[in-house]
């Protein structure tokens, strides 16, 4: 009786279990050697914050012309554009955007210095936020500013690598917009000292 007792559970645990996961296609499913389903986690959560937007924009709606070439920051779909002058180059690269609206700052701007291997400093609210950050970081792997930064008109504002990959495609700064180290090499290879930058 006891063995019929708990044949029936299993077997209503293991319907109520399957039930559970079909009812569940949002969840990330794996199957072991055994053949046992593991739910992982949700991920649902996961994709939405860790999202691009990737499609291609022309750039008549955003500049009246290409003169030293033009970078737009498109911050709800994390993409970053770039044309050339003469129009040959068209560049789409996934971007890290800022935490919250408050960080965020939209506009026309410009590029107005090119460091490569750039040394990083913390604003001074960044420090009352996370008085625990060091006042100064040196070039190299430990850098936020990753390889290359490109200094934007606005005080603090940049567009640089990271060397936290996992910040790509995530409200994840403290206002400037992050780069692949790759891809901000091959964009400071392209935008010039005057390209011009507006962050929607």
């Amino acid at each position: 009786m006891a063995s019929e007792t708990r044949d029936n559970w299993n077997r209503r645990a293991f319907l109520a279990g399957t039930a559970a996961l079909i009812g569940a296609p949002a969840l990330a499913q794996s199957v072991d050697g055994e053949g046992t389903v593991e739910i992982e986690r949700d991920v649902t959560e996961t994709v939405r914050h860790n999202i691009s937007s990737f499609r291609t924009l022309s750039w008549e709606p955003y500049f009246s012309n290409l003169k030293n070439g033009a970078i737009l920051v498109d911050i709800d779909s994390r993409a970053v554009h770039f044309w050339n002058e003469d129009q040959s180059v068209y560049k789409l690269y996934p971007s890290s955007v800022p935490l919250t609206e408050d960080l965020t700052r939209r506009g026309r701007t410009s590029v107005v210095r090119k460091v490569e291997g750039p040394s990083w400093r913390p604003t001074p609210s960044m420090l009352e936020r996370n008085p625990e950050w060091p006042a100064y970081v040196g070039p190299g792997p430990d850098n936020p500013l990753g390889t290359h930064a490109l200094y934007l008109s606005w005080t603090y504002y940049r567009i640089h690598g990271t060397h936290d990959t996992r910040k790509i495609g995530r409200r994840s700064s403290n206002g400037c917009v992050g780069l692949y180290n790759e891809h901000i090499a091959e964009l400071f290879g392209m935008a010039k000292v005057g390209t011009q930058v507006l962050l929607i």
